[in-house]
């Protein structure tokens, strides 16, 4: 087997994991990007209160 198709086995772990971080990281950040709108934090209040009321 070539050395390059051994040592991609043990980088593909470590590579999805890291793209697995930056998609959570590139996630939260858009969240809390809408959260500085104060449009967006009326609208989420309300559909809460919508669902206990």
């Amino acid at each position: 087997m070539p050395r390059s198709v051994a040592g991609s086995s043990r980088l593909a772990p470590a590579l999805r994991k890291a793209l697995g971080l930056l998609a959570a990281a590139a996630a939260l950040a858009g969240v809390f990007a809408l959260y500085t709108e104060p449009t967006i934090l009326v609208s989420v209040s309300e559909m809460v209160w919508a669902c206990f009321n």
